[in-house]
């Protein structure tokens, strides 16, 4: 049975990860710090470096609450037969929710070897969820591929890129739920 102190403890790190991501969401990366976070979970902005050694620790950890989050929303909608284009609204909504946040992550996985390393490790539980998703056993290498166009174009529509064009999203959401289908019924190599 979990102690009353061991409860806390569990508390207090996950309103600090609770904390972090409406910060970075709102302020992105750089304009957030980690005296905002511990004041947002209702800490003295000391609590903070008892859990947690720097800002972009927490960021990582924030980012993989993230993709965990999809991950689940993914689960439930395959667990009850949803259609492709159910799941790429899922998927969009899910980016659109986190414009800063996903902006941040682009710029830092750039500059940052912590985050490039843990968006790889990331990426790769990611192939090996699709790899799940799959009706047959799928090239990871393919699979790849098929996941950098899926975040990439759900970041597109998310961040309303085709508008920015004058263009209307559809045509990207057709072609996101031509992906998943891929991965979902992939039809065998010549």
């Amino acid at each position: 049975m979990e102690s009353v102190a061991d409860r806390m403890q569990r508390d207090t790190a996950r309103k600090l990860l609770a904390a972090a991501a409406i910060e970075f969401n709102k302020h992105g990366f750089d304009g957030t710090d980690t005296n905002k976070i511990a004041r947002r979970a209702g800490f003295a902005p000391q609590t903070f470096y008892r859990w947690f050694v720097d800002k972009t620790e927490i960021f990582i950890r924030v980012y993989e609450d993230w993709q965990q989050q999809e991950v689940g929303i993914l689960r439930k909608l395959l667990a009850e037969n949803a259609s492709d284009a159910k799941l790429v609204k899922a998927c969009v909504a899910h980016h659109k929710a986190y414009l800063n946040f996903r902006r941040s992550l682009r710029q830092l996985a750039v500059e940052d070897a912590r985050v490039r390393a843990a968006r790889a490790e990331s990426r790769l539980r990611q192939i090996d969820f699709l790899k799940r998703m799959s009706s047959t056993q799928a090239d990871p290498a393919r699979l790849a591929t098929v996941l950098l166009q899926l975040e990439r174009l759900s970041d597109a529509v998310a961040e309303g890129e085709l508008a920015d064009m004058g263009l209307p999203s559809t045509t990207t959401e057709m072609r996101l739920a031509e992906l998943i289908h891929e991965v979902r019924y992939p039809k065998p190599l010549d």
